[in-house]
């Protein structure tokens, strides 16, 4: 797993998801998993993480945490992720995709469900 500071100031959200073709699974982690650490240390950036959806092993969830806009310009310009989109468009059939991008206009501390105030 990779270390995020959860506290760090995020200006924009997105989320989004990526059904593949079932044999394409196992390339969209290889190549995308290489690109995680590096997406995680860029400037900017607050969390970057994928999950596989627990009822579909085919669909995987992307939730990315950054300061600003000019943040998410600078990863999508950047070489890592321009390579880690060639070898999903060029190895992975997408059978969906659904991305939305927010603005974050407040940011608090939460607790977990039903644990109480300790």
């Amino acid at each position: 797993m990779i270390a995020h500071d959860k506290r760090a100031p995020t200006g924009k959200v997105i989320s989004a998801y990526y059904t593949v073709h079932p044999e394409d699974r196992q390339t969209f982690v290889d190549a995308v998993v290489p690109h995680l650490s590096t997406t995680a240390r860029q400037d900017g950036c607050t969390y970057y993480v994928f999950a596989q959806d627990l009822t579909d092993p085919n669909t995987i969830h992307l939730t990315e945490g950054w300061r600003d806009q000019a943040a998410i310009d600078a990863h999508f310009a950047d070489e890592n992720f321009l390579s880690a989109v060639r070898a999903v468009l060029g190895g992975v059939r997408i059978l969906d995709y659904q991305a939305e991008t927010y603005d974050v206009a407040a940011q608090a501390a939460g607790a977990l469900p039903g644990a109480g105030a300790n």
